[in-house]
Protein backbone atom coordinates (compact mmCIF):
# COMPACT_ATOMS: atom_id res chain seq x y z
CA UNK A 1 0.00 0.00 0.00
CA UNK A 2 1.41 3.38 -0.53
CA UNK A 3 2.72 5.31 2.12
CA UNK A 4 1.32 8.50 0.53
CA UNK A 5 -2.47 7.16 0.72
CA UNK A 6 -1.71 5.87 4.47
CA UNK A 7 -0.22 9.53 5.46
CA UNK A 8 -3.41 11.29 3.77
CA UNK A 9 -5.98 8.73 5.46
CA UNK A 10 -4.31 9.60 8.56
CA UNK A 11 -4.67 12.71 8.54
CA UNK A 12 -7.97 12.95 7.56
CA UNK A 13 -9.62 10.09 9.62
CA UNK A 14 -7.13 10.56 12.76
CA UNK A 15 -5.14 13.95 13.09
CA UNK A 16 -7.84 16.04 11.66
CA UNK A 17 -10.69 15.19 14.12
CA UNK A 18 -8.29 14.71 17.06
CA UNK A 19 -6.97 18.39 16.36
CA UNK A 20 -11.03 19.30 16.53
CA UNK A 21 -11.52 17.23 19.55
CA UNK A 22 -9.09 19.15 21.75
CA UNK A 23 -10.05 22.39 20.54
CA UNK A 24 -12.89 21.30 22.21
CA UNK A 25 -11.71 20.24 25.35
CA UNK A 26 -10.04 23.55 25.71
CA UNK A 27 -13.39 25.54 25.20
CA UNK A 28 -14.82 23.23 28.18
CA UNK A 29 -11.72 24.40 29.73
CA UNK A 30 -12.25 28.21 29.37
CA UNK A 31 -15.61 27.46 29.72
CA UNK A 32 -15.33 26.50 33.37
CA UNK A 33 -12.78 28.93 34.46
CA UNK A 34 -15.34 31.58 33.15
CA UNK A 35 -12.95 33.38 30.59
CA UNK A 36 -15.90 35.79 29.85
CA UNK A 37 -15.13 37.08 33.66
CA UNK A 38 -11.14 36.76 33.63
CA UNK A 39 -9.11 37.42 30.58
CA UNK A 40 -11.96 37.97 28.43
CA UNK A 41 -12.52 39.51 25.15
CA UNK A 42 -8.93 39.66 24.56
CA UNK A 43 -8.46 36.15 25.19
CA UNK A 44 -11.13 34.98 22.86
CA UNK A 45 -10.16 37.38 20.17
CA UNK A 46 -6.77 35.25 19.66
CA UNK A 47 -8.50 31.88 20.19
CA UNK A 48 -10.73 32.74 17.11
CA UNK A 49 -7.82 33.85 15.29
CA UNK A 50 -5.57 30.85 15.94
CA UNK A 51 -8.81 28.94 14.62
CA UNK A 52 -9.30 30.65 11.50
CA UNK A 53 -5.03 30.76 11.04
CA UNK A 54 -5.43 26.22 11.18
CA UNK A 55 -8.60 26.42 9.41
CA UNK A 56 -7.12 27.97 6.22
CA UNK A 57 -4.29 25.66 5.12
CA UNK A 58 -6.54 22.64 6.35
CA UNK A 59 -9.23 23.48 4.10
CA UNK A 60 -7.14 25.17 1.00
CA UNK A 61 -5.28 21.29 1.14
CA UNK A 62 -8.94 19.32 1.75
CA UNK A 63 -9.99 21.03 -1.54
CA UNK A 64 -6.90 21.97 -3.74
CA UNK A 65 -3.49 20.53 -5.20
CA UNK A 66 -0.76 21.07 -2.39
CA UNK A 67 2.05 22.86 -4.13
CA UNK A 68 4.49 25.56 -2.97
CA UNK A 69 1.64 27.68 -3.09
CA UNK A 70 -0.38 26.08 -0.74
CA UNK A 71 2.93 24.91 1.31
CA UNK A 72 3.82 28.79 1.49
CA UNK A 73 0.42 29.48 3.52
CA UNK A 74 0.71 26.18 5.29
CA UNK A 75 4.02 27.31 6.83
CA UNK A 76 3.12 30.77 7.09
CA UNK A 77 -0.07 30.19 9.16
CA UNK A 78 1.83 27.68 11.10
CA UNK A 79 4.26 30.06 11.68
CA UNK A 80 1.62 32.74 13.16
CA UNK A 81 -0.47 30.65 15.36
CA UNK A 82 2.79 29.27 17.03
CA UNK A 83 3.13 33.31 17.68
CA UNK A 84 -0.31 33.66 18.76
CA UNK A 85 -0.19 30.64 20.61
CA UNK A 86 2.21 32.00 22.72
CA UNK A 87 0.77 35.31 22.93
CA UNK A 88 -2.32 34.09 24.41
CA UNK A 89 -0.90 31.58 27.03
CA UNK A 90 1.36 34.70 27.97
CA UNK A 91 -1.89 36.64 28.45
CA UNK A 92 -4.44 34.22 30.05
CA UNK A 93 -2.14 32.68 32.46
CA UNK A 94 -1.88 35.74 34.93
CA UNK A 95 -5.53 36.46 34.63
CA UNK A 96 -7.57 32.45 34.77
CA UNK A 97 -6.32 29.29 36.51
CA UNK A 98 -5.12 27.21 33.59
CA UNK A 99 -5.93 23.55 34.71
CA UNK A 100 -3.90 20.68 33.84
CA UNK A 101 -6.64 19.69 31.54
CA UNK A 102 -6.08 22.59 29.46
CA UNK A 103 -2.19 22.45 29.27
CA UNK A 104 -3.02 18.83 28.05
CA UNK A 105 -5.01 20.36 25.05
CA UNK A 106 -2.51 22.97 24.47
CA UNK A 107 -0.42 20.02 23.97
CA UNK A 108 -2.24 18.49 21.10
CA UNK A 109 -3.39 21.59 19.73
CA UNK A 110 0.20 23.25 19.50
CA UNK A 111 1.79 19.89 18.28
CA UNK A 112 -0.77 18.22 15.95
CA UNK A 113 -0.51 21.65 12.97
CA UNK A 114 2.97 20.69 13.41
CA UNK A 115 2.42 16.90 12.77
CA UNK A 116 -0.02 17.89 9.93
CA UNK A 117 2.42 20.08 8.64
CA UNK A 118 5.07 17.50 8.37
CA UNK A 119 2.96 14.89 6.57
CA UNK A 120 1.73 17.31 4.10
CA UNK A 121 5.43 17.87 3.07
CA UNK A 122 6.13 13.78 2.79
CA UNK A 123 3.25 13.29 0.92
CA UNK A 124 3.73 16.54 -1.40
CA UNK A 125 7.76 16.30 -1.33
CA UNK A 126 8.59 17.10 -5.03
CA UNK A 127 6.59 20.17 -4.52
CA UNK A 128 8.28 20.87 -1.18
CA UNK A 129 11.35 20.33 -3.02
CA UNK A 130 10.53 23.08 -5.76
CA UNK A 131 9.50 25.58 -3.22
CA UNK A 132 12.97 25.23 -1.47
CA UNK A 133 14.90 24.88 -4.82
CA UNK A 134 13.10 28.07 -5.90
CA UNK A 135 11.55 26.02 -9.31
CA UNK A 136 8.48 27.79 -8.58
CA UNK A 137 7.04 27.76 -12.49
CA UNK A 138 3.40 26.50 -12.21
CA UNK A 139 3.83 25.75 -8.49
CA UNK A 140 2.01 29.47 -7.42
CA UNK A 141 -1.78 28.61 -8.64
CA UNK A 142 -4.77 27.38 -7.21
CA UNK A 143 -5.63 24.10 -8.70
CA UNK A 144 -9.05 21.90 -7.41
CA UNK A 145 -8.75 18.41 -6.63
CA UNK A 146 -9.56 16.12 -9.26
CA UNK A 147 -10.66 13.57 -6.78
CA UNK A 148 -11.67 14.91 -3.04
CA UNK A 149 -9.35 13.20 -0.11
CA UNK A 150 -11.59 10.38 1.82
CA UNK A 151 -14.78 9.97 0.48
CA UNK A 152 -16.80 12.74 -1.75
CA UNK A 153 -18.75 13.23 1.62
CA UNK A 154 -15.71 13.65 3.95
CA UNK A 155 -15.66 17.31 3.52
CA UNK A 156 -19.19 18.45 4.17
CA UNK A 157 -18.88 15.53 7.41
CA UNK A 158 -15.23 16.93 8.19
CA UNK A 159 -17.04 20.84 8.14
CA UNK A 160 -19.75 19.32 10.17
CA UNK A 161 -17.84 17.81 12.87
CA UNK A 162 -15.17 21.43 12.72
CA UNK A 163 -18.67 23.69 12.96
CA UNK A 164 -19.87 21.25 16.27
CA UNK A 165 -17.11 20.41 18.38
CA UNK A 166 -15.00 23.91 17.32
CA UNK A 167 -17.03 26.72 15.48
CA UNK A 168 -19.76 26.95 17.53
CA UNK A 169 -18.43 26.50 21.07
CA UNK A 170 -16.31 29.25 19.73
CA UNK A 171 -18.82 31.50 18.29
CA UNK A 172 -20.45 31.11 22.18
CA UNK A 173 -17.21 32.15 23.59
CA UNK A 174 -17.10 35.33 21.61
CA UNK A 175 -20.55 36.52 21.88
CA UNK A 176 -20.11 35.60 26.02
CA UNK A 177 -17.07 37.49 26.15
CA UNK A 178 -18.39 40.53 24.40
CA UNK A 179 -21.53 40.44 26.10
CA UNK A 180 -20.04 40.18 29.43
CA UNK A 181 -17.37 43.09 28.87
CA UNK A 182 -20.09 45.54 27.21
CA UNK A 183 -22.21 44.49 30.25
CA UNK A 184 -19.34 45.53 33.03
CA UNK A 185 -18.29 48.70 31.31
CA UNK A 186 -22.25 49.61 31.33
CA UNK A 187 -21.54 49.35 35.71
Amino acid sequence: MDTSYLLINALLYFFLPLWGIAGFVDWCCHRATKIESTSGIKETIMHSIMGIQMGIPIVLCLIFDVNALILIICFLTWILHEVVAHMDVHYASPRRKISIWEMHAHTYLGSLPLYMLTSIVLINWDHFVKLITMDLTGEMTFRLLENPHGTPSYLPAYLTFMSIVCIFPYMEENIRCIYTHFREKKT
